[in-house]
C-alpha cells in the first residue's frame, strides 16, 4: 500500500495540481494515487519530487520498503584500480520490498556522465543484484553492470544492455547520446581486455541535489 493521497493532503494539494506538475493527466494520475495502474520506481520517485518527500514516506509500513546504500560509481571511459568511494561519501536510497529479491542481496551505484544518459541521466543510482548470488542466466534485453579490466590492471565500470545480433552473437550495447560511448562491445572483449558482468540492474533512482 502506498501513501501518496494521505501526503498530497497533507500538503493542502489536489490531484489536479500534482497531475500537473508531473505532466500526466488527471486520470493517469488518479489511477497511481488508488493503486490500480502499476507504478514504477521512476514515476514514485517523481511523485516525492513533487510532494517534497523521500520515497520511503510513500510506502505504507517498514515491510513496504529497503534501503540499500550508494558506495561507488560506475562511469565509462574512467580507469580504476577502485570504483568505491570514502565511507563518508556513501548515501542510502530506498526501494520497494520487493517479493522476488526478498533474502537477496542489493547493491547500488551512482551513475557519472553521459555514457547512459538515454536511460540513467548523471547521478543516478542504480540499485543491482550480483549475478554471483543469484546466478542466473544472462538475459537478452536485460541492462547490466560490466567491469572491463585492461591487461595493466585497470578497470572501468559501466552499464550496458544485452543485445544479440541476427548471427546469434552477443553484443553490451551502449544507451548514450554521446558519439564517444556508442560503440557495441563484443561480451568476449578486445584482445587484452576482460569482461566481468558483476550484475543485473533491478531499480534506478535519482539523488536530490
Amino acid at each position: 500500500m502506498l501513501r501518496i493521497k494521505e501526503v498530497r493532503k497533507s500538503q493542502g494539494l489536489t490531484q489536479s495540481q500534482v497531475a500537473d506538475a508531473l505532466g500526466i493527466h488527471l486520470s493517469n494520475y488518479n489511477k497511481l494515487e488508488n493503486e490500480t495502474a502499476d507504478i514504477s520506481m521512476s514515476r514514485l520517485q517523481q511523485i516525492a519530487d513533487v510532494l517534497h518527500c523521500e520515497v520511503v514516506d510513500l510506502m505504507e509500513g517498514h515491510g513496504q520498503a529497503r534501503t540499500v546504500t550508494v558506495k561507488q560509481h560506475v562511469a565509462a571511459g574512467i580507469w580504476k584500480e577502485s570504483f568505491e568511494w570514502s565511507e563518508d561519501d556513501w548515501y542510502e536510497v530506498a526501494v520497494p520490498h520487493d517479493p522476488e529479491f526478498r533474502g537477496v542481496s542489493l547493491y547500488a551505484a551512482e551513475t557519472q556522465g553521459p555514457s547512459m544518459n538515454r536511460v540513467y541521466p548523471d547521478g543516478s543510482a542504480v540499485i543491482y543484484t550480483s549475478v554471483l548470488e543469484t546466478a542466473e542466466d544472462l538475459k537478452v534485453g536485460r541492462r547490466y553492470i560490466i567491469e572491463i579490466e585492461r591487461s595493466d590492471g585497470l578497470r572501468e565500470a559501466t552499464i550496458k544492455k544485452l543485445w544479440q545480433d541476427d548471427t546469434g552473437k552477443m553484443w553490451l550495447l551502449p544507451e548514450s547520446d554521446d558519439p564517444r560511448y556508442q560503440q557495441p562491445i563484443d561480451v568476449s572483449g578486445a584482445e587484452g581486455d576482460n569482461i566481468r558482468v558483476v550484475g543485473r540492474v533491478v531499480y534506478s533512482v535519482r539523488r536530490e541535489p
